[in-house]
């Protein structure tokens, strides 16, 4: 386990995953959702997780694990057409990782996804943390938009829109 990534994640606190992650920009990211949503057939989950249990820690569980974990908890997987996307963001380790179900990520190229999280993670660390969720979940709803085009019909809401925070 490397010192640098423990200290982070022992010291990280609710407060400030709360200070950066306002309700003001928990709502401006559940309205992003819903309004993209509304363009195409597919769903968002947006997770915010401020930092990994001792445990984790010490098996070197990586963001990317994590995310994967989160993706099964909370039924991203689950819909009807298999077209669920994730973004989830681990502030201690100052991550974003993006996963899509199987219906979605053999359409996109993984470097499509990486070049979102980048981009995150550049607002990010400039602080700007309404700007770079908002841009995160816009730029993910255009790549839904291209794969699954029309709406969901019947204001069908497979998913949550509300924004989690861990």
């Amino acid at each position: 386990m490397k010192l640098g990534r423990a200290l982070r994640h022992l010291f990280a606190t609710h407060w400030s995953t709360h200070r950066r992650f306002t309700a003001k920009v928990l709502s401006d990211i559940e309205a992003t959702i819903s309004q993209v949503e509304s363009q195409h057939a597919g769903e968002i989950r947006f997770v915010v997780e401020n930092s990994l249990h001792p445990a984790e820690l010490w098996r070197e569980l990586t963001p990317r694990q994590r995310a994967l974990q989160v993706f099964a908890h909370l039924g991203v997987w689950d819909t009807l057409h298999n077209n669920g996307v994730l973004i989830y963001v681990l502030l201690a380790d100052r991550a974003v990782e993006i996963l899509a179900d199987r219906g979605l990520a053999v359409q996109v190229a993984p470097g499509e996804w990486e070049q979102i999280c980048r981009e995150m993670e550049r607002h990010y660390r400039a602080g700007d943390f309404s700007a770079g969720s908002v841009a995160g979940v816009q730029q993910v709803g255009r790549l839904l938009e291209r794969h699954f085009p029309g709406s969901r019909g019947a204001g069908i809401n497979e998913l949550p829109n509300q924004p989690v925070l861990l």
